[in-house]
């Protein structure tokens, strides 16, 4: 019988969704297996691509007007899983895609837009808003998108406080939001901490621009963010919980500000697309990224697929634009060039001839 191959990609970050890289590994395993029956299952962490992964295509999206990272105004994407069920990424509003490298500026970046993209879903009969964490170019620990619900801040002398992670370090402290009355859930791909030597500051300030007394300063005001958490009855593992420090802090700072759930996004996106149902059929399962290494296996979309289809004890390969510390992992990748749709089959062409012992073209 023609073998079965579950093609279940994440993005590939900045040039191809999911369901382009699906395409495009789909060219190249029915040029290597011509008569295989081909499954298609694209997956997602909660970063980049969730709305691609998680919605059909023909869903409901929308365009809604949010403050971006520096305060202009940006178009951001609102999905609809159903008419109670909105999905948005929260790099759509806060993103570092948002920005060129010298526009970067953790210290003054906002996630304002998140929680106003939260209160405009609610406000369009959301019950249930799903925020993908990732991509964010801020660490102000959520109180850009608490102040898109109407949270106030106020600096240790009574003042307001700036917006942006840079001011933190002040935070005297704070006033209550609006009633929400939707349940958000928000998804993390990575198990980093608000506060503490990996915490949020520590491991991805650098990455949006911070320098090292920038990412002292970031470190700081989230502590001291904590710290006033606690004063209000926040709990008091809320700065160590792990995936608080997702998207600089605002996997906490939304679970704080708008009770949300913290959950790992690739479990959650794996769950709502049936994957392990589609795996289960498989003979061979392949994936792909844009970068594949040994971090891919904690919370990201394509070590998922790797992981749990080596459980289930079925061949599996991935195909990246780069990749390196791969733990013994069947990569086919591009030794770090950018592919596009057609670089991306052929190296899928040749990631299915190797799985089945076939020969190379």
């Amino acid at each position: 019988m023609p073998p079965v191959i579950l093609i279940a990609p994440a993005a590939f970050k900045g040039t191809f969704g999911p369901r382009e890289v699906a395409d495009a590994l789909t060219a190249g395993v029915h040029r290597a297996v011509p008569a295989a029956t081909v499954l298609t299952c694209p997956v997602a962490d909660g970063g980049d691509g969730l709305l691609d992964a998680v919605l059909p295509p023909g869903s409901l999206r929308e365009k809604v007007q949010a403050t971006g990272p520096l305060g202009a105004p940006i178009t951001a994407e609102l999905g609809w899983i159903d008419p109670e069920t909105a999905l948005f990424e929260s790099a759509t509003a806060c993103g570092l895609a948002l920005l060129t490298p010298e526009q970067r500026d953790p210290l003054a970046a906002t996630t304002r837009g998140v929680g106003e993209l939260i209160w405009e879903a609610a406000d369009r009969g959301a019950r249930t808003v799903v925020v993908g964490l990732g991509g964010s170019a801020t660490v102000d620990g959520g109180t850009g998108a608490a102040r898109g619900l109407g949270w106030t801040f106020q600096d240790e002398a009574g003042e307001p406080l700036a917006e942006g992670g840079g001011s933190l370090a002040t935070l005297g402290d704070l006033g209550g939001g609006w009633g929400l009355g939707a349940r958000v859930i928000a998804l993390a791909d990575v198990r980093t901490p608000l506060v503490g030597p990996e915490g949020s500051a520590a491991v991805f300030a650098p990455q949006k621009g911070a320098g090292p007394e920038a990412v002292e300063r970031l470190a700081a005001g989230l502590e001291r963010l904590s710290a006033v958490w606690g004063r209000h009855g926040g709990a008091p593992d809320l700065g160590t919980m792990p995936m608080g420090g997702a998207a600089g802090g605002l996997g906490a700072g939304l679970v704080f500000f708008a009770r949300a759930e913290l959950v790992p996004g690739a479990l959650w996106t794996f769950d709502r697309v049936g994957f392990d149902a589609a795996l289960a059929k498989a003979d061979f399962v392949l994936t792909g990224e844009g970068m594949y290494d040994r971090t891919a296996l904690v919370g990201k979309a394509a070590g998922e697929v790797v992981r749990r289809a080596q459980s289930a004890r079925k061949k599996v390969a991935v195909v990246a634009g780069d990749a390196r510390d791969t733990d013994g992992v069947e990569v086919a990748h591009g030794g770090g060039r950018s592919l596009d749709a057609g670089g991306i089959a052929e190296l899928a062409e040749r990631a299915t001839r190797a799985a089945f012992g076939l020969p190379g073209t």
